[in-house]
Parts: C-alpha cells; structure tokens; sequence
C-alpha cells in the first residue's frame, strides 16, 4: 500500500455521494481515498473522474457532516485493492471486502486489483465442458458450458433467490467435485435476504466450498459498483492462480445498473436510455467479459448474472444490453410461477449459445441434443394447442393433439417442476424420455431410431414412475 503525505483541501461542492476536489489533477483514476472531514473522522473513497480542473470522488458512506471549509482528502492506494487469499473460501465479506462472519480479516496472499486485466483473446480457450447445476430445464435444454456467461432473465417477485441457492448448492463440473467453487455476490438485498441467502448457505453445507460477498440495500449504492469486481477479483485469483473452477453467481444486476444510474445523475451526466448511463454496455462488458478459459491454466471462471426485468420486459435496457454481452439467457416465467412450479424456467424463450460445444457422446449422453430438441418441439406444439382449445374447445382435437396437450401439463409437472430435488443429467434424461414416450413414436421425429429403440417402449414404465417420485 503506498501512501502520501499530500492533503487536497479545495474541495468544490458536494453533491449526493460525489466529492468534487479543485487543482487535484494528478490523483489517478480509480484511486483510493480517505476523507476526513472537520473532527478527523475518516471515510473512503474512489477517483472516477479526472480533469485539469477538478476530481472527482464517489464516497463510501454519506457525505452528511461533510464541510466545504474544513474537508481534506488524501491518497490511500493508486487503485482499488482486495487482498485474496484461498482462505477466502468458506467466509462472509460485506460489499468492499470486509469480513462479516465474525472471524478475523484473510491473510492475504496478494493485494490485487479489483478491475481486473484483460483477457487476452488469443489465450482464451473453446469453452466444452458440462456443469452440471441439478436442474433439468437447465442441464438439458439450456446447458451451462465451463467458461460461460449465462444470464438468468427473472422479474420481480419471482424466486431467483431461490434458484440463485439451489444452483450455488447443487452446481458441480463431473470428475472435478474437489476443485470447484462459488463465488456468490448480491447487491442491494434487503436484511430478510440477506438472513435467507446466510442460512440457505449454511444449512446446506454450501459455505464450505463459497466465497459470499453481500451488499444490503441499506448500504451506499456506491459500493453497489465495486461488489461484484471484488467477487470477480476472488474468482480469477481462485481459477488461474489455485486452479479451481470457479461458478460466479451475481445477483440482482438491476440493482447495480440503478446505482450506475444514481452515481451518473450524481455527476450529471447526459442520460441515454430510460435514464441510465450511455456506458452501462461497457461498464456491464467489463464484468461480463471476466468469464472464460485461459489456455496453458487448470481452472475457469464461469458466470451466471440474475437481473430482475423491471415490468416483466426482457426489452428493457438492462436484460437488452446483457442479451448482446452474454451467451444465451435462462427466463424465470410468471405463468409458471403462478401454478406453483419451481424452479419456474420457460424453455422456450431460454437459450444456451454455447450448449452443442459442451454435451453429446463422451460429455453427457450421445441422446442429449436430440432429446433437448424433441422436448422443445412438443412443448411449443402443447403450448399452441392450448390457446387453439381455449378458442374451439378439447372436442375439436384429433387424439395426437390431445397427447400433446397431456404432455405440456406433464412436462411442467414432473420435468421443470422438480423442486430442489438435485439430479444428475442421467435423472434428467430419465425423466424426458419418461414424458416423451407417452407421445406415439412417429411424432418422435427429431429423436434417432437406435434411441428410441434404446430409451423407449420396454423402459417407458419404470422410466416414468422414476420421473414422477424424483420430482413429487
């Protein structure tokens, strides 16, 4: 830590939690900060902007009690810091790091900083490898690939705390139990989630193999922005130095792209959409784009961002933007939630770019992409029978139609209404072609005639009653 003697006193104005410091032009960006205002108390700060003519400084805290006259700033580090250390692993941090579980503060093995360096394109590896998360619609329609970036899309009022525990509780890459990890950030939670997401670890052994860093809503928004850096900081210091593959769980997005909004009306800035920021596409590149393989390196960084979609629309600026930077989207659906099934994924509007890299013969099952396929088209085919029912009526149906109207009600019963039960992709499948073969096998047009032959027909019953016990 390099420290300087130097005071700023020509402190300008204050507005909300920004500090603005005349002739401190050679105050780095990104730098840290002590304030100390006419009674000596100290409170940090960041440089996020600088000028010939002034600074200017995001304060961890309020700015309340702070006095044009008396106010100093002086120089703490050239850039925001987090000491990591593989001690991390099982602790509690707030949202700059500070330990909160009651233990004493990490010995550091490295003070790095929180931005990160970039990847460089040619050391990146093909992300191919299965993670496993427990949850069918997941693993088998929308499979999460080591080294992605896969964003669930969720609304508010919808339980993606709870998915966001049972993926951080279940996840696993088969073959590498023993080096994987979570990091898991929350921004903006209220004391009731933060009580969930501290129990839910705990009760279910989960914190053994976790890192969790937890902003609450009642914290300053600006450090809001540096939580998840400072979870991502850990991540990358866990795969590429220790080797693990690391799962980073980030949740709530939206609530960090607001305290972008707040800090950039702060300073003034010109909005651009709905009022946010015209970087927020960068500023959200610049954690997203931290995911990833290196080439030469045992461990990745793999990503899955939870936003809450304000309104329900997946047009809104944040999920828009998020769509562009990430590989695909998981969608958390009302409808479903409302007939009471969790984990609630819609499939259809759910995509995973990277799926076809990661699964198959030698992956998971030489079935898979098939049998995702097959699921997919019955279940859109379902879906538009019901509207079509809801106009004309069951009577007009021809029987297939009426299979096919059984097989959406069971395929959101008993293969995305799973529960928290934790299934291998083995189970996963199981339970899919359970549900498929109680559709004729000429409808099984995307499956090959050696599966089928395979997986349906003799095996359909003890199929089916297996789907039914794992998911009731």
């Amino acid at each position: 830590m390099t420290l300087l003697q130097k005071e700023y006193n020509d402190v300008a104005y204050i507005s909300g939690p920004l500090l603005f410091v005349n002739a401190a032009s050679d105050l780095a960006y990104g730098a840290i900060v002590n304030i100390k205002d006419a009674e000596g108390k100290l409170r940090g700060g960041q440089v996020i902007s600088v000028t010939d003519q002034n600074a200017v400084i995001q304060v961890f805290g309020e700015t309340r009690g702070l006095d044009l006259a008396t106010a100093s700033v002086s120089l703490v580090e050239d850039v925001a810091r987090l000491g990591v250390s593989k001690e991390m692993i099982g602790r509690r941090f707030d949202g700059l790091g500070r330990p909160i579980d009651g233990l004493p503060a990490v010995v550091a093995e490295k003070r790095l900083s929180i931005n990160g360096q970039a990847m460089n394109p040619t050391a990146r590896a093909k992300p191919e490898e299965f993670i496993q998360t427990g949850i069918s619609t997941i693993d088998v329609n929308t499979s999460l690939i080591r080294g992605q970036k896969l964003p669930i899309f969720s609304g508010s009022g919808l339980p993606h705390n709870e998915l966001a525990a049972q993926i951080a509780r279940q996840a696993k890459v088969p073959g590498h139990e023993g080096d994987f990890a979570v990091v898991f950030a929350a921004m903006g939670l209220t004391q009731r989630e933060v009580s969930f997401f501290t129990q839910e670890f705990e009760r279910t052994g989960a914190l053994a193999r976790s890192v969790l860093f937890l902003n609450r809503a009642d914290d300053p928004a600006v450090e809001r922005l540096l939580t998840p850096r400072m979870a991502l900081t850990t991540a990358e210091y866990l795969a590429f130095e220790h080797g693990y593959h690391v799962l980073v769980i980030l949740t709530d997005l939206t609530n960090y792209c607001e305290a972008l909004r707040e800090i950039g009306g702060a300073r003034e800035e010109i909005p651009g959409r709905r009022g946010f920021p015209g970087y927020m596409y960068t500023d959200l590149a610049s954690l997203y784009e931290r995911a990833g393989v290196v080439q030469g390196k045992p461990g990745s960084v793999t990503q899955i961002p939870i936003l809450s979609m304000p309104d329900d629309d997946i047009t809104h600026p944040i999920p828009d933007l998020t769509g562009y930077i990430t590989e695909g989207q998981i969608v958390i659906d009302r409808t479903l939630n409302a007939k009471g099934v969790f984990p609630p994924i819609n499939p259809l509007p759910s995509l995973s770019r990277l799926q076809g890299n990661g699964i198959g013969k030698g992956k998971t099952r030489a079935d898979h992409k098939n049998v995702s396929d097959q699921l997919f088209a019955a279940y859109a085919n379902g879906l538009d029978l019901r509207k079509l029912v809801a106009i004309t009526g069951e009577d007009a149906l021809t029987e297939t139609d009426k299979l096919y109207l059984r097989f959406a009600d069971d395929f959101e019963q008993y293969f995305i209404g799973q529960g928290d039960q934790d299934r291998s992709i083995d189970d996963s499948l199981t339970v899919a072609w359970g549900i498929l073969s109680k559709l004729p096998q000429s409808q099984l047009t995307r499956l090959s005639k050696d599966s089928i032959d395979k997986f349906y027909g003799e095996k359909m019953d003890e199929m089916w009653r297996g789907g039914r016990n794992m998911s009731m």
